[in-house]
């Protein structure tokens, strides 16, 4: 997959389910250990609870299909989610996206991302973001980075 056949857009919500079947796909492929099929009714409902209602949310489609999507809140600076389709990786989806979340948010990002998913870590540091902190995840416990982007 080519960057230039990526197109993003606003998130509608007749993107909901493909977009949480996306974040299913997504972890369960890097976690296989972890069933996130029994967390999609959690996952559901933060989406409609947190994200959906503060956060902007871009999606990316190539082919008609939903590949990625991020969600950033430049009120927090949060970028909560960026999710890219297995399938996807290494194409250029997720630096559109990045792209994208730091047009959002022009002062700044902020995200936390496991101390192992060494591949994510990397991606951010090549896209001008650092270690800015270390902490758990309140959800899983689960140790992560804080990483941090700021303009120069």
């Amino acid at each position: 997959m080519k960057t230039e056949s990526i197109t993003l857009r606003p998130y509608a919500e007749t993107d909901e389910d493909a977009a949480i079947e996306l974040w299913r796909r997504t972890w369960q492929q890097h976690y296989p250990q972890i069933n996130f099929g029994d967390r999609v009714d959690w996952w559901r409902a933060r989406w409609h609870g947190e994200l959906a209602m503060t956060a902007t949310i871009t999606v990316a489609e190539s082919a008609g299909k939903l590949v990625g999507f991020v969600t950033v809140d430049p009120r927090t600076f949060e970028l909560d989610q960026i999710v890219v389709a297995p399938e996807a990786w290494g194409g250029g989806v997720a630096a559109a996206l990045i792209d994208e979340a730091k047009r959002i948010s022009p002062d700044g990002l902020d995200l936390h991302v496991n101390t192992d998913n060494v591949r994510a870590i990397r991606f951010y540091e090549k896209h001008g973001f650092a270690i800015s902190g270390e902490a758990l995840n309140w959800r899983s416990g689960a140790p992560v980075h804080k990483m941090s982007w700021r303009p120069s």
